[in-house]
């Protein structure tokens, strides 16, 4: 019996986090959104100011059956760099920084093994927030599914098609072809 759970987690732009997420079998919709901030109508323009406090984040609908909140957030580890402080690649700001928000007692001890565990496959400091779930702001209608509407966009050819291509490889065992 499936049974549809929601995870919130930021790696930097959220469109490379979904166009990857979207490829992670058991998931069955990713969203792309703010979070962690403290202005009660984010949009993506005082988001990317930095004024808001929020994360470019994704909320992930996932089937518990078919793959585990451990799983997924190993996958989160493995795809974006948790050792850059409010930075991932050539985008810079609070709004990009590496987190995961937990609902409960569970999901945080999890979220901080798997922080924990990630200190042995990367050389540098985790810098990754382990922080509690408060408000998930979904955004503008242009953003979701960036990546399937527009493959051949200049960001999405050069930055996330590689990103996935890679990602491929190293997670076949989670991926839908």
């Amino acid at each position: 019996m499936s049974s549809i759970e929601k995870v919130y987690l930021g790696g930097g732009c959220f469109w490379c986090t979904e166009a990857i997420f979207n490829k992670i079998k058991g998931v069955k919709e990713v969203v792309s959104g703010y979070a962690g901030g403290s202005d009660p109508n984010p949009t993506y323009e005082k988001v990317c100011m930095g004024i808001t406090g929020h994360a470019e984040c994704i909320e992930i609908s996932y089937d518990s059956s078919r793959i585990s909140y451990k799983e997924l957030l190993t996958i989160h580890m493995l795809t974006h760099d948790p050792t850059t402080l409010n930075r991932q690649g050539a985008d810079k700001g609070t709004q990009y920084r590496s987190v995961i928000w937990y609902k409960d007692g569970l999901e945080e001890t999890e979220a901080k093994k798997i922080k924990e565990d990630a200190k042995s496959w990367y050389k540098d400091s985790i810098v990754t927030e382990v922080i509690p779930f408060e408000k998930f702001f979904p955004a503008e209608e242009y953003h979701q599914k960036y990546y399937q509407k527009h493959p051949f966009q200049s960001y999405c050819a050069y930055v996330i098609t590689p990103k996935i291509a890679s990602y491929r490889q190293k997670l076949e065992n989670y991926w839908i072809d």
